[in-house]
């Protein structure tokens, strides 16, 4: 009994569509900007493979930056997807 009532509280959610990617790399790009001009050192510590292409960042200072991007995302993801935009 208590399972149907979990199903039947499910909310309905968005489907998957290439607009959820651009805006989740959008965030992350957005992300790395606010990680290069807020980070003291991020070039400090374990260096990326060809760290031209991620604007110098370290090995921590990259994964910080995507996490980050990926909390910007998927907050603005389920924000467009409420407002019917996505």
């Amino acid at each position: 009994m208590i399972t149907t009532l979990l199903a039947a509280a499910d909310p309905v959610t968005f489907q998957w569509s290439p607009k959820c990617a651009v805006v989740m790399i959008l965030c992350n790009v957005l992300a790395y900007g606010i990680a290069r001009a807020n980070i003291e050192k991020p070039n400090e510590g374990f260096p990326m493979p060809n760290s031209q292409f991620y604007g110098g960042l370290s090995h921590g200072s990259f994964v910080a930056a995507n996490c980050l991007g990926h909390v910007l995302g998927i907050g603005s993801i389920l924000g467009l997807a409420a407002r019917g935009v996505l």
